[in-house]
């Protein structure tokens, strides 16, 4: 099998999705870069982006490919995604793009009164529940300036339970639009999904929503992203009118006033006369946007320290180039509810996001076995490479969802599975809208689509089948589960079981599962309750599965904080054919992965019984030996040991790895982990007494608190096995009126009365087994 490159979190450099060394791609795709038009400057290691500049050098390198055709076709072509915290408005936000684009012929709200619900949220559940709980790509066509743009859009989920519908939207997307609450501002998911776009290198416009609402002030939501998220961030319009008073926006780089009209919004009257009362904000506005892209925009700051006043054109400019190095965000406002100020967001699409061209995608060519970075060429003349990012199961089998990075794709032809090496026949192309689709005949390089019959994994690459190069993509990031629970169904149908969590883990990878065969249960983990609630329902009306569900456990984990020694021998000879295996070393705490590492003088272990003793050293990771749950933070290194000329084997030197990983973990002052999580709680300031006693009581230690003019909002770090039931406390202690929000934050030393207790059950539940 061939081992494909993971990505790890933190570790991007400016080029998007690789921090490998460049190489020549002399003679690859049976053309050399001559032909492409490309100098080697493109691709040799001295061209490793830091910065965007860089970046963008290697970029006007690699356009050299694209025909005038190809690249006014690309000019036109947009794939964003819209994010946001969750009741932000974003699915709101979405319907109305759909609406205004045409896409759609009516406005249907996410809890409406017709009961039809948004289009984008298609799930019967999601209908009911009022939330999205996977994401949805749809397509729609944007006329500006005289010219039609495509744009391909993904609406995410805005619940913490469901980020992995986040990540591997933004994985294949170029810009994003952020939904941001204008009363509520900055919370914790708005500071998750901005976490989510620095990973993927995403460049982002926000809307600030909800202005109709009591309480609303766009411009204090400006200033927390600009503490918050650390993001520059400068308002390219002011409101006109605020809650019950809002009737349209100043763009204030024009200096005109819009005004939606019409029954559902959709025209918009442009008028070059600003109301008298806020001409003296558009200016304050425009110069502070000005001073803000002169801080991030080299020539907006020669035309600044100048003196001088830049046209509309330069401002425009000065903003597209920012946005695009992810330097800068431009602020836009309205209300998607009462259908304001969505137009102006979708020219902003246009005109500061990027095109498919105007971002640096890489890949790893592992066609020699050894791994090498190369740089995507956005051109349909290459061939082809593409990611599955998303599976469902349709009525047709399994839908995959692909991002066509290099090349193109035809119906009717071959791609090669990168992990498996088989090849597979396109036998059906689509681009969906939200849950149905269209077929098309082929689909060209930045597109977004999707075909039937796939066997494969999200995260998985395809590359064209008479390929020479086979260019490995690098998956999205997957967090790790949290909270677990048993499940058991409650009549003998394990077919309809079995067959129900083998496609619920296959589409997603947040979603775990196990079976323990000491406690003869299935164990299924993931991001927190909600998350495995909607899989438990999903199973019972989907798969007519009914399953009893066992009582919410915390995945802890199992670490040391000292360093030691090992020296531990498996024997086995009590006659026959027996085993022998000896290995020596130390155990060390350390920062993030485990880690198994060996140096061995003189051959005294062969080879293949070391790598039996990684085998052992992963299988013991596993379970720890104090609770059973996973180690964290372990390096294992073996110096020395001792093998016999007849009893040694790969089983003994496993066995031995395994008996001296717990020697040694016991000897090293292990400890057990808790997840501690950030939360998030909003209230009216009524309650603030009650809330603030509620997270004390929880232990969580409080970390700021904002005081809105009618609600509070707290932000703090409590453990996941004290959250269990704070839901209910909430509405308990607010009348019904509190919410609250969390995430995994990191993993601390459970208190030592909390440690002994979880061994203690432990060991009582392994001796009630014997």
């Amino acid at each position: 099998m061939l081992k494909l490159w993971r990505s790890i979190p933190g570790t991007f450099g400016a080029a998007r999705l690789s921090q490998r060394p460049h190489i020549s791609l002399k003679g690859r795709y049976g053309l050399s870069t001559r032909q492409f038009g490309v100098s080697r400057r493109a691709f040799e290691e001295a061209s490793i982006p830091q910065t965007y500049e860089q970046e963008k050098e290697v970029l006007d390198e690699l356009n050299k490919t694209l025909d005038g055709e190809e690249s006014a076709g690309l000019s036109k072509l947009r794939n964003i995604g819209i994010s946001a915290h969750i009741d932000s408005g974003k699915t709101t936000f979405t319907e109305r793009v759909l609406y205004y684009t045409g896409r759609i012929k009516a406005i249907h709200e996410v809890r409406g009164r017709d009961n039809v619900g948004a289009k984008m949220d298609h799930m019967e559940l999601e209908r009911e529940k009022g939330i999205t709980i996977q994401s949805a790509a749809t397509y729609c066509s944007w006329d500006k300036g005289g010219e039609s743009y495509h744009f391909n859009l993904i609406d995410t989920p805005g619940h913490i339970d469901f980020t992995i519908e986040v990540e591997r939207a933004l994985r294949v997307l170029d810009g994003a639009v952020l939904v941001v609450c204008a009363v509520s501002g900055v919370q914790s998911q708005t500071v998750t999904v901005d976490r989510q776009m620095r990973r993927y290198n995403v460049p982002r416009v926000t809307f600030i929503n909800k202005l109709d609402r009591m309480g609303a002030d766009p411009f204090r939501a400006i200033q927390q992203i600009n503490q918050k998220l650390k993001t520059p961030a400068a308002a390219i319009q002011v409101p006109i009118g605020t809650e019950s008073d809002l009737q349209g926006v100043v763009n204030i780089i024009d200096r005109v006033a819009l005004y939606n009209e019409g029954e559902q919004g959709e025209k918009l009257r442009a008028d070059p006369e600003i109301p008298a009362s806020l001409k003296d904000l558009v200016e304050e506005k425009r110069a502070a946007l000005i001073e803000t892209l002169a801080d991030v925009d080299e020539e907006m700051a020669d035309i600044y320290l100048e003196g001088n006043e830049p046209t509309t054109d330069q401002i425009k400019a000065a903003i597209r180039r920012a946005t695009i190095g992810r330097k800068f965000t431009p602020v836009l406002m309205g209300s998607a509810l009462a259908n304001r100020g969505i137009q102006p967001v979708l020219d902003a699409v246009v005109d500061f996001l990027p095109q498919p061209n105007e971002v640096l995608n890489t890949g790893l060519d592992v066609s020699t076995g050894v791994e090498k970075r190369v740089n995507l060429l956005p051109t349909s003349r290459a061939p082809f490479v593409g990611l599955a990012f998303k599976l469902e199961e349709g009525k047709y089998g399994q839908l995959t969802y692909i991002r066509v990075y290099q090349g193109k794709l035809k119906k009717g032809t071959y791609m090669k599975h990168l992990n498996s090496g088989k090849k597979v026949k396109v036998s059906r192309l689509v681009r969906m809208h939200s849950n149905e689709m269209e077929d098309v005949a082929e689909v060209g390089v930045g597109e977004i689509c999707a075909t039937f019959g796939i066997d494969c994994s999200s995260g998985d690459t395809f590359v064209g089948q008479n390929s020479d190069q086979e260019i490995a993509m690098s998956s999205m990031f997957v967090p790790e589960a949290v909270i677990s629970l048993s499940l058991t169904p409650k009549t003998k149908d394990n077919g309809a079981f079995s067959k129900a969590l083998n496609r619920f883990q296959k589409e997603d990878p947040t979603f775990r599962v196990k079976y323990d065969p000491e406690l003869k249960e299935t164990i299924i983990s993931g991001m927190g309750e909600l998350h495995l609630e909607i899989y438990v329902e999903r199973m019972k009306r989907e798969y007519g599965v009914d399953c009893v569900t066992g009582k919410p456990q915390v995945a802890y984990r199992e670490a040391i904080t000292t360093p030691t020694t090992f020296d531990y021998t498996h024997k086995k000879q009590s006659g026959g054919a027996g085993q022998y295996g000896r290995v020596m070393g130390e155990m060390t705490p350390i920062e993030g992965e485990n880690k198994f590492t060996q140096h061995i003088v003189g051959g005294k272990i062969p080879e293949k019984y070391l790598l039996a003793c990684a085998k052992g050293f992963e299988d013991s990771l596993e379970k720890g030996p104090l609770i059973g749950h996973r180690v964290l933070g372990v390096q294992m290194h073996i110096n020395d040991g001792q093998t016999h000329v007849v009893d040694s084997s790969e089983l003994s030197f496993r066995t031995a790895a395994q008996g001296a990983f717990k020697q040694a973990f016991l000897n090293a002052n292990p400890v057990i982990l808790e997840p501690i999580m950030s939360v998030e709680v909003s209230a009216p300031n009524e309650f603030q007494g009650g809330v603030m006693g509620l997270i004390n009581k929880l232990g969580g230690m409080i970390l700021d608190t904002v005081n809105g003019p009618d609600e509070f909002t707290v932000t703090a770090e409590c453990s996941l096995n004290g959250m269990f039931g704070f839901s209910t406390s909430l509405r308990a202690s607010t009348q019904g009126k509190g919410e609250f929000s969390m995430e995994f934050k990191k993993y601390a030393q459970c208190a030592p009365q909390l440690q002994r207790q979880l061994i203690d059950e432990f060991t009582k539940k392994n001796q009630a087994k014997k």
